[in-house]
């Protein structure tokens, strides 16, 4: 026999909260409907009941009943009941005034045709009665909560917020504020450089001034939060204004650009912490790209080192212009899984292959570039901290010169067009075993080009892991001179700004922590451009390029790090050494004060571009480096103590930070020499 569960274990059915609510809804508006025609009728005998004559009094009576069940079910078909009023929009005021004019007219006709004609005001108060109780105890609701958010706004501890820009993007970020439960944000003021908006209101809020007035209200209405909703504005103008507010101690958001805008996503949601690069004070290159994409379509294109900061983004652009395949190479699988993810997305048309490998690895080059025969490589694959690789030197030199001597090997033996090699402005001069590394790939490429120039690839010994092990030389198909016209370059550019390992991210981290920020000198300065700049250059370079070139951005003046830490802090809303301590940790191993873009001796030609420059190459002796490759590459596979040694007798420009004296280290030359010599150039 089944048993009986216990009365305390069965639910017991309950009404719905919003259930309840429809049923009292339900009889308001039975009695709603009523009483305003009736109280219409009141305020025609002058609010004296005894006064309204008894054949309307009769008529209203008998019509009750019949317009009370009529006026129920079209609001239970205008749904009426079944919408959440707290989220009541214009949607819902206009299904509600729909309703009320349907149920007015039927009263209308109705008590007109079938029982008596009603005076004038009758029908017209009424049915305004009618509109108003029906529509306002609806709308009371959102009203209060409204109300009731607006008050705990106005009592909880705010940020104060100053809105720059009284245009339609500051309008929309201010209505957003305005609206939003979630915000704890109040709008102050708003500073706009329009003389004809001032002392005027936009919501309620008072347009107090232009830029000039920044700092003077920021103290008045005891601002803690500046945002900057001008998204067209130029990056002059928008560092101008930076300028001013972070002299303010302010936390500071700003718009990332118009495109917003335009596409109606404007929101609160869509402000950004103020990027470092909006300070650089110059505009971004914007190249004409016509002529590199135009080369680009239709060909098979391989980026190794295709995860990285600088890979994802050549990557990104190539996609976008229809080349023929797209080929990514990267030995970090996680980089490699991103950005496959990422543009198969975004072209699922792109005939794109990811491949994990290393470009140490001659076997596995030589086996892609078999298989799929790119006519464009940009070898973007590299180790480039410069303190780890003062560490590890054998591994930079395994990684950078030999990963490229590998790369650009495989891609003259299987017919590749072009080879763009991606160095750095630390190749100049290097005091580092990275930028004497990367001087070396930029001195492999030369090499490879002069070879390839003088139909003599074939000199081009087969380098492979110590102790022919990685790769046999005799399994290596050799092209005919005749065929392996590649043309090398190399592309040299200063720190790139958000991509990994840069000190931009370093200095966020630290100061969300709280500090302090380290900087390793005061007057350290580096060049920057950001990744988009850097990408634009490596594509300039694959179409100008005819061989042996060294490509150079122009990257304007150099900026202090220690400017850009204190910047950053500003705009986080605290101030350097008060809130947040900034601390001088002195240069690390291989580190100099400034980087050069070219080395005195290189010079300088245009291109199309004014932007763009090419150094000329150094004359060195091709067939001595060679051979001095072959001795390179046995110290590094036998991690030699002694390679920095072997690299020195290979670049003469490089000078170990540990043989120089403190003034070498801080520089002999002046960064504004640099620049001279670039101009005169």
């Amino acid at each position: 026999m089944e048993k009986k569960r216990p009365d305390k274990f069965i639910r017991k059915p309950r009404i719905a909260h919003w259930v309840l609510i429809s049923i009292l809804l339900l009889v308001f508006d039975a009695l709603s409907v009523n009483l305003s025609f009736l109280a219409a009728l009141w305020v025609r005998y002058d609010c004296q009941l005894s006064r309204i004559r008894l054949d309307y009094l009769q008529a209203w009576l008998h019509f009750t009943p019949i317009y009370t069940v009529f006026c129920l079910l079209v609001f239970w078909l205008g749904r009426m009941y079944q919408t959440i009023w707290r989220f009541a929009s214009f949607h819902e005021l206009e299904r509600s005034l729909l309703v009320n004019v349907i149920t007015g007219v039927f009263h209308i006709v109705g008590i007109t045709v079938f029982f008596a004609r009603m005076p004038i005001s009758y029908y017209v108060m009424g049915l305004l009665l009618q509109v108003i109780l029906l529509t306002g105890i609806r709308f009371a609701y959102r009203f209060a909560l409204l109300l009731r958010s607006w008050k705990n706004k106005q009592n909880e501890s705010l940020h104060r917020v100053m809105l720059i820009g009284a245009g339609e993007a500051g309008q929309l970020i201010l209505r957003d504020l305005m609206k939003s439960n979630e915000s704890r944000d109040k709008v102050c003021c708003i500073i706009d450089d329009n003389p004809n908006k001032w002392n005027r209101y936009v919501e309620g809020v008072p347009v107090v001034g232009g830029r000039e007035d920044i700092l003077l209200n920021c103290e008045k209405y005891k601002i803690d939060r500046i945002y900057l909703a001008i998204p067209s504005a130029s990056a002059e103008a928008r560092r101008d204004i930076l300028d001013v507010c972070k002299e303010t101690g302010c936390e500071m958001k700003t718009l990332p650009g118009i495109y917003q805008l335009v596409e109606g996503s404007l929101s609160v949601s869509a402000m950004k912490d103020v990027a470092i690069e909006d300070l650089l004070g110059r505009e971004p290159i914007q190249a004409d790209m016509t002529d590199v994409f135009n080369y680009l379509a239709g060909k098979t294109i391989l980026v190794t080192g295709g995860g990285g900061s600088i890979g994802s983004e050549l990557c990104r652009q190539i996609a976008s212009h229809d080349p023929k395949q797209l080929i990514i190479f990267d030995i970090y699988e996680n980089n490699a899984y991103e950005i496959q993810l990422e543009l198969r997305d975004r072209y699922p048309k792109l005939n794109l292959v990811t491949l994990i490998g290393s470009v140490r690895d001659s076997r596995r080059l030589n086996q892609v570039f078999a298989e799929y025969r790119p006519d464009v490589v940009y070898h973007a694959a590299a180790h480039k901290h410069v303190p780890l690789m003062e560490d590890s030197p054998c591994e930079a030199i395994k990684n950078n010169v030999l990963g490229t001597y590998k790369t650009a090997y495989a891609a003259m033996t299987h017919g590749c067009r072009r080879f763009v090699l991606i160095s750095t402005d630390k190749a100049v001069n290097p005091t580092n075993v990275m930028g004497a590394s990367k001087r070396l790939c930029e001195m492999v490429i030369q090499t490879f080009d002069r070879k390839v120039r003088d139909g003599r690839p074939y000199d081009m010994p087969v380098l492979f892991t110590h102790g022919g092990k990685e790769t046999d030389p005799e399994a290596i198909v050799r092209v005919p001179p005749e065929e392996a016209r590649t043309e090398f370059v190399a592309v040299r550019f200063g720190n790139v700004l958000g991509s990994n390992g840069s000190v931009v991210p370093v200095f966020k981290r630290q100061i969300a922590k709280g500090g302090p920020v380290t900087v390793t000198h005061p007057d350290i300065i580096r060049y920057f451009m950001t990744v988009p700049e850097a990408v634009s250059l490596v594509l300039l370079a694959g179409t100008y390029a005819q061989g042996g070139e060294i490509f150079v951005l122009d990257m304007g003046s150099p900026v202090k790090i220690d400017t850009l830490a204190r910047n950053l802090i500003r705009l986080s809303g605290f101030k350097p050494d008060v809130d947040i301590k900034i601390e001088y940790t002195g240069l690390r191993p291989g580190e100099k004060l400034y980087e050069e873009k070219l080395m005195a001796e290189e010079g300088l030609r245009r291109t199309p571009n004014d932007l763009i420059h090419i150094g000329s190459p150094i004359p060195f002796d091709h067939d001595v480096f060679l051979a001095q490759m072959e001795e390179l590459m046995d110290a590094a596979y036998n991690n030699d103590e002694g390679i920095r040694s072997v690299v020195k007798g290979m670049v003469s420009t490089y000078h170990p930070a540990e043989e120089l004296s403190p003034a070498q280290r801080v520089g002999e030359k002046s960064p504004a020499s640099t620049e001279r010599e670039l101009v005169r150039a």
